[in-house]
């Protein structure tokens, strides 16, 4: 094959295809649904101060997040190998390109979503059950000021051993991991349905938060447009995940067909679900109210707590611990066949390329990720890492639009994209204006994010040296 060659890799896969399209789709949703739909409207509600506004953002991400959807889906379609975003920026961009992508979802974005999941999940614990915190005494040691191994020695703990359980779990086999998935997510999706229908239902305080009030503190102009692309930022992260279930590819059965299908599928649930829960939340408590929140505030408990009193604070505890642990389960599952697939390419640990001789999962590139995302755990650096990539991941959404462009001008993407070539271009010059608002709005933390990015490229020529 000539190299960088656009055409599909079509190999069987080494894996079990074990995963049908209502795992699939559950996959894509269990993933999606973490903590951000409880969390993210207070800081939509600082910014925006008006309800139509704030479900605005909300619908303009999803219907930005379902544009990717329909784009990815028509990558989808060129490849049955796993790795997905990854593989489909090997054949169409190269080897480096690709690298730096998945270098920076095993430093960073991947890696930094399953320590983030799993200590919010451990923190909800906490919340419900006072954990120990064993070595409190040395919660001020630290290196500068931003790493603090010992803080929250408990939570962390407990953080790290649902990652290892979890781990060691979907070592064990991926029908395991789908099924777990399916479970949780269907109790997530059920128990957010029950609250938003309690919401909806709420007639103990009027809808006052998005009439004339609210208006009137509104931004404006040039301040509302920056506004609502930083409330969309909020919602962009709640949103995020759905391209994960490209990385299983080689385990889905009809891939060609079920991967697209889920993509959409699992979007569409989504959206629908933050949408309404966000209303709901706003039926229930005054903007205000819900803009006032502290930063260790949760949403989602002062509207259950409202609605129900200490009752419904206990039942959004286990929501979000249920959430998160679904979340934690789909990134553990997807994530590491991104690192499996550039260790076949000779770009990555050259041992993570080894499948289980009887479960047949990559576990090797589950530990990698495992031990990775437990430092990162333990350090308390992740939500700071995360924050910085935000510009960096809608570089390369943008970069997945581009390829759908230059897939089918090429004849290689032959299936029908939806909304081609209108959307693909829509994607591009909404990740531009996001790309540009972030950087001025924070350009200390976008130049960062993008050392951190480029960071990978010594690595690259390292692999590559070692293994070639």
């Amino acid at each position: 094959m000539e190299k960088n060659a656009p055409v599909a890799e079509t190999e069987n896969s080494p894996f079990l295809r074990a995963l049908g399209l209502p795992s699939a789709i559950l996959l894509v949703a269990g993933i999606m649904i973490g903590s951000g739909a409880f969390k993210k409207i207070v800081p939509m509600a600082q910014t925006l101060h008006n309800g139509d506004y704030i479900l605005l953002a909300w619908i303009i991400a999803g219907v930005i997040t379902m544009f990717g959807a329909f784009t990815y889906a028509g990558l989808a379609s060129m490849t049955t190998q796993t790795g997905g975003v990854y593989e489909y920026f090997r054949v169409i961009f190269g080897d480096f390109i690709a690298f730096i992508f998945g270098w920076s979802a095993f430093t960073i974005i991947g890696s930094g979503a399953i320590a983030a999941l799993a200590f919010v999940c451990s923190q909800s614990v906490n919340t419900l059950i006072t954990l120990p915190d064993p070595l409190a005494a040395f919660k001020d040691m630290g290196i500068g000021d931003s790493v603090f191994p010992f803080a929250d020695s408990g939570i962390k703990i407990l953080g790290v051993l649902l990652i290892t359980l979890l781990t060691w779990y979907n070592c064990r086999g991926i029908k395991k991991g789908g099924v777990l998935n399916n479970i949780v997510t269907s109790a997530k999706i059920l128990g957010i349905l029950l609250l938003i229908v309690a919401g909806l239902l709420f007639t103990g305080h009027p809808a006052a938060n998005t009439g004339s009030n609210a208006m009137a503190t509104a931004p404006q102009g040039i301040a509302l447009v920056s506004g609502l692309f930083g409330a969309m930022l909020s919602a962009l992260w709640a949103y995020d995940g759905w391209t994960n279930i490209t990385y299983v590819t080689g385990e889905i059965k009809n891939p060609t067909r079920n991967v697209p299908l889920a993509i959409i599928g699992g979007v569409g649930v989504a959206m629908l679900l933050y949408v309404l829960l966000n209303y709901a939340y706003m039926r229930v408590l005054p903007l205000s109210q819900l803009a006032g929140l502290g930063a260790n505030k949760i949403a989602a408990a002062e509207v259950a707590g409202a609605l129900m009193g200490k009752t419904g604070s206990l039942i959004i505890a286990l929501l979000i611990i249920t959430c998160t642990f679904g979340a934690l389960n789909g990134c553990i599952i997807s994530y590491p066949r991104i690192y499996f697939r550039m260790a076949q390419e000779k770009v990555f640990f050259k041992n993570a390329a080894e499948i289980h001789p009887f479960f047949r999962t990559p576990n090797v590139a589950l530990i990698y990720s495992a031990v990775w995302s437990c430092i990162l755990l333990v350090s308390g650096t992740f939500d700071q890492i995360t924050n910085l990539i935000i510009f960096a991941s809608y570089a390369f959404f943008a970069l997945g639009a581009v390829a759908v462009i230059r897939m089918k001008m090429k004849g290689v993407v032959k299936s029908k994209v939806i909304g081609y070539p209108v959307i693909p271009y829509i994607i591009i010059l909404f990740c531009i204006a996001l790309i540009i608002n972030t950087i001025i709005t924070q350009p200390g933390a976008s130049a960062i994010g993008l050392l951190l990015v480029l960071s990978g490229a010594p690595f690259y020529f390292y692999f590559k040296r070692k293994y070639s």
